[in-house]
């Protein structure tokens, strides 16, 4: 039964399946390029977060930091003082 293919059928089955494969291809292609503009958005947010990071907010972090250092440095001193005085009414006490 299947001995019976004509050169003309052949021919339009291979065309049939040739014209498919080349929408299937097209069709991939354009899903490519839908997820490589994806991929392009994503990268230009990350961009974006990071110069955010670099510009606005690593300077608050430094900002912050350095508060903190001073009020550190500020709260030894207070205490060193308070431990000096301890000593001196512990020395009149006795």
């Amino acid at each position: 039964m299947g001995d019976n293919i004509s050169n003309e059928q052949l021919f339009e089955f291979m065309t049939k399946m040739y014209n498919e494969m080349q929408e299937m291809n097209s069709k991939m292609q354009e899903g490519f390029r839908q997820v490589n503009s994806r991929v392009d958005n994503v990268e230009n947010e990350i961009k974006k977060t990071n110069t955010k990071i670099d510009h606005e907010v690593m300077p608050k972090i430094d900002l912050l930091f350095e508060g903190h250092k001073q009020n550190s440095d500020k709260l030894d001193r207070i205490e060193k003082e308070v431990s000096r005085h301890e000593e001196f009414i512990l020395r009149r006490i006795k």
